[in-house]
């Protein structure tokens, strides 16, 4: 559902990401990563349709070296990195997505190297809405928000609150490919003079099947994962970039993945686990004339339950992490700024090794040129594994883990510039990045079973996003490139199921027509050129994936909306992860009215 705002004021639509055109899945309802999956910096590759389960990764990274952060806090599963895109929050209480590589997510973020996706907590509003939907393969869908702000006053700060409620279900796009999805939401905000704090309880069940889910056994799998959320945060914004935020949360993540779904299930499942996490941070900046310090420290702790993951001496741990980095700014005779920041983090963890990591980054800022920013940066940053790499039986089973895996390390070197050319805004960044002992899946010929491998990948990349405007279109244009040499230090290894999967070009085009006052069309396209993976079975390595959707708003009837999509257009079997069957196009109608 993508609602309306009642004021003539406000925007249109409520916009999960500027950089996509279709705010709205076509299989289900939408999730925090709905809006990733066409953006143009970050690589999602999905088992079926996204919101079921996908793995978010970004510059040629893997899904456990992304992090995601809501407010001040980083969101962490500490079982696998294939859950950490579980955020059981809608969509419509988060602010745009920010992507953080480099020096941001070094700083910004703990436990994670390659890069960060971060959200803000949207500002709350007089509006509702509600939809309900349905298409191909006996898709059902509906969702309700509703936003409210009082007139009373608490402590001389405005109080509102919204709520949220979805629900989806299927018999899926293949054969055992079913699904029924449930979310529910509350919020409470305070708000005024700079400050806002937000009070946020969420619940997401999901059930799902597929075929080859995580395993290329040919076998019918499912899961079925419940995601509770409480998270508290503040923010307060002082002026001219100071700025302070902390926050505290409590997850609790049970996953129950059965390899296949008609095997007899025994008195103790093969595959249930439960992890509970609870995490605190506190971020900022401070300023003194030209001078200004930024700040960050976050405490996680962890614990797990499993029927499998039962190898190793401990179930608990605990993740540190604080970040010191200064900064000095220069005016030039031109009025150009120059602004030079180093410092470093220090991570730590009672369950391995510490570290601490520089960060470096030199900027020329200037605004009304065509280059407002040009900047080269430094940095380091470091993270430890999870469960499953972890305690996977290392000499059986479908999941081998390895006890040995030791803190990763990753070094980020590169050169970016943003700015205005010829009404065209956007960005550009050429990048070299080593990761040492960066946590993989393997596969070996004639072992029926995936591996926890490390490896040392050197890769180099070029990313680039720009956009433009006109009265009635507006297009969003992505490309990156991507070039690697790794080194699995002696390991057998015929393919990689992750980190070796990516794709050496890929070109994003999302476009948004208003084509009269009534109806408008959204396109998202994107075209890869993936490098060769043996596991991959169907579907060849260049693929184009297209989204659209086509939206009518009577005049007569200004807040009710019908909405035909449409995804994998022209029918692509591309497998994104390699061995995964891919989901046949799809096609809904969803019907929604706004308040």
């Amino acid at each position: 559902m993508v609602w309306a705002q009642p004021a003539e004021t406000l925007p249109a639509v409520t916009v999960y990401s500027p950089r996509v055109a279709n705010q709205a899945p076509v299989a289900t309802f939408a999730m925090p990563v709905t809006s990733l999956r066409f953006e143009p910096r970050v690589d999602v590759q999905a088992r079926n349709f996204a919101e079921g389960q996908a793995d978010v990764s970004l510059r040629g990274g893997i899904f456990e070296n992304t992090g995601f952060s809501i407010g001040a806090v980083s969101l962490f599963d500490p079982q696998t990195g294939h859950y950490f895109a579980e955020i059981p929050v809608a969509p419509q209480m988060l602010g745009a997505p920010r992507i953080e590589t480099g020096m941001g997510v070094a700083v910004g973020s703990t436990n994670a190297t390659v890069g960060a996706v971060a959200y803000p907590w949207r500002r709350i509003v007089n509006a509702g809405g509600s939809s309900v939907g349905g298409g191909e393969y006996g898709l059902l869908q509906g969702e309700f928000y509703q936003g409210f702000v009082s007139d009373e006053t608490w402590g001389g700060r405005d109080v509102a609150l919204d709520v949220a409620w979805a629900h989806s279900e299927a018999d899926g796009a293949v054969q055992w490919g079913d699904h029924e999805l449930d979310r529910v939401n509350a919020r409470v905000q305070l708000r005024g003079g700079g400050a806002q704090t937000d009070l946020f309880a969420g619940y997401q069940a999901k059930f799902f099947g597929w075929p080859n889910l995580y395993t290329p056994f040919n076998s019918n799998e499912t899961e079925d994962i419940e995601t509770l959320l409480f998270a508290v945060n503040h923010r307060f914004d002082f002026g001219d970039g100071e700025f302070f935020e902390a926050g505290a949360y409590y997850r609790r993540n049970r996953d129950n993945y059965a390899f296949d779904r008609f095997a007899p299930v025994g008195p103790v499942p093969p595959f249930l686990h439960a992890t509970w996490v609870r995490g605190v941070a506190a971020a900022g900046r401070k300023a003194w004339n030209e001078a200004a310090l930024n700040f960050r420290a976050e405490w996680l702790a962890d614990r797990i339950e499993s029927t499998s993951l039962t190898f190793g001496p401990y179930r608990t741990r605990q993740i540190g992490k604080v970040a010191l980095v200064p900064e000095k700014t220069w005016t030039l005779t031109d009025g150009a700024e120059v602004v030079v920041k180093a410092g470093a983090t220090y991570d730590d963890t009672n369950r391995d090794s510490n570290r601490v990591s520089p960060v470096f980054e030199i900027a020329r800022e200037r605004k009304g040129e065509a280059l407002q920013r040009v900047y080269a940066s430094y940095a380091e940053s470091s993270q430890v594994a999870t469960y499953t790499a972890l305690k996977s039986n290392p000499a059986a089973g479908l999941f081998r883990g390895n006890q040995n895996l030791g803190r990763e390390v990753s070094r980020n070197l590169e050169v970016g510039v943003s700015g205005l050319w010829a009404g065209w805004s956007g960005q550009a960044a050429v990048f070299y990045r080593e990761d040492d002992e960066l946590v993989d899946w393997t596969f070996q010929r004639g072992v029926t079973a995936r591996t926890a491998n490390p490896v040392d990948v050197a890769t180099s990349g070029f990313e680039l996003v720009a956009r433009r405007s006109w009265p009635r279109l507006d297009v969003v244009v992505g490309y990156t490139w991507l070039e690697k040499d790794e080194d699995y230090g002696g390991a057998l290894v015929d393919a990689s199921f992750y980190a070796l999967n990516f794709a050496r070009h890929r070109l994003t085009l999302a476009v948004t027509a208003r084509l009269t006052s009534e109806l408008e069309l959204r396109i998202d396209n994107e075209a890869r050129w993936q490098a060769p993976n043996l596991l991959r079975t169907r579907g060849g390595e260049e693929p184009l994936l297209t989204a659209v959707g086509l939206t009518y708003r009577p005049k007569a009837w200004r807040r009710v909306s019908l909405t035909v999509q449409a995804d994998n257009l022209w029918e692509a079997e591309f497998q994104e992860v390699p061995a995964v069957p891919a989901a046949p196009r799809q096609v809904s109608v969803i019907v929604g009215y706004t308040w």
